[in-house]
């Protein structure tokens, strides 16, 4: 009897603890669960904090009627041209040429003010803004525009500028490179090296022009660089058209070299050195600026920079869209 005791004394105890294990299992799963909900609640409150706020900005942007920005008072009407100029981008002609028009729409703007700082970018958007600054300058001639670099006004930001009654930068601007280029990588003998065949079906006979896993046949080549000086003459005959008599005579003025601004104003591609502030002050005579550069909202930012980085990297995974756009850079 006393054996049998024994054996349900230890089964007892174990039981015990075995209850007292999933006792403690349980309050500590409560536990954990109590803290996730807790912090899924605090998460869930500050993204609806986050989305409010971004939408009150939209919604406020949105009820701004292009009526606030005719402003009676004496100013200078500013527009930015900054970063690349592209489709894409900030600085795409859509964005500029808004802003452009509400500025010259202004009743207060004694003058247009282009301040740029950009490396260039898409002909294609520099020209429509260049061909909007000349059809607004034809239709409110009152108005003078004035092109200010900062940093940087080079290839299709210096195209835009060259619209401009006048051109300013400070000194050491970097001004110019009216030239055009357009480059891509070939991996031909890489794939050679590594065994790998390039299986690509098209109709027509240039439908693969530029394939960076073909060999590169020379009468595209000669094609493509015809493209490229076709281009360039279109770049030479805007600046021409621009700039005029103040242009220099200079063998190197259309290479696509840069200069400083103390060169580009001996070689007639400004006017003058200066800033934003002294250029209002001094050559507009009105230092009150008013800024009409469009500005997206923060949730149009991230939709619109969303979208096309996925519809970008799509059409470059199925090959729609090239890797070797044409820039004036």
């Amino acid at each position: 009897m006393g054996f049998f005791k024994r054996n349900s004394s230890i089964d007892s105890n174990s039981e015990n603890r075995d209850w007292e294990l999933v006792a403690s299992i349980a309050q500590n799963s409560l536990a954990e669960q109590k803290k996730s909900r807790r912090w899924g609640i605090f998460f869930k409150l500050l993204t609806f904090v986050y989305i409010t706020v971004v939408l009150a900005g939209v919604f406020m942007q949105s009820n701004t009627s292009s009526d606030g920005f005719n402003i009676k008072e004496a100013h200078t009407a500013v527009v930015h041209v900054s970063g690349v100029i592209a489709d894409e981008e900030e600085a795409n002609a859509n964005n500029i040429v808004g802003g452009l028009r509400r500025a010259f729409e202004s009743d207060g703007a004694q003058a247009v003010m282009l301040i740029i700082n950009s490396p260039g970018g898409s002909p294609v958007q520099a020209g429509y803004i260049y061909d909007e600054i000349k059809r607004l300058r034809e239709k409110y001639p009152e108005k003078k525009v004035y092109a200010v670099i900062k940093e940087l006004g080079a290839s299709a930001a210096y195209y835009i500028a060259a619209a401009a009654d006048e051109i300013y930068s400070d000194k050491a601007s970097l001004v110019g490179s009216i030239g055009v280029t357009a480059s891509s990588f070939g991996f031909v003998e890489l794939m050679d090296k590594v065994g790998v065949k390039r299986r690509n079906f098209t109709a027509g006979e240039h439908k693969s022009f530029l394939d960076p896993f073909a060999p590169l046949k020379e009468d595209e080549k000669v094609f493509w660089e015809s493209v490229l000086q076709k281009t360039h003459d279109q770049f030479i005959r805007v600046v021409k058209d621009g700039r005029g008599e103040r242009l220099a005579e200079n063998d190197d003025l259309f290479t696509g070299l840069i200069w400083n601004g103390e060169q580009a104003l001996e070689l007639g591609l400004i006017d003058g050195l200066g800033s934003p502030g002294s250029v209002a002050r001094d050559v507009i005579g009105e230092d009150t600026f008013k800024d009409y550069t469009p500005r997206l909202s923060p949730l149009e930012e991230f939709t619109r920079r969303f979208g096309a980085s996925i519809g970008l990297g799509l059409g470059k995974a199925i090959g729609v869209l090239s890797e070797t756009p044409v820039e004036l850079r």
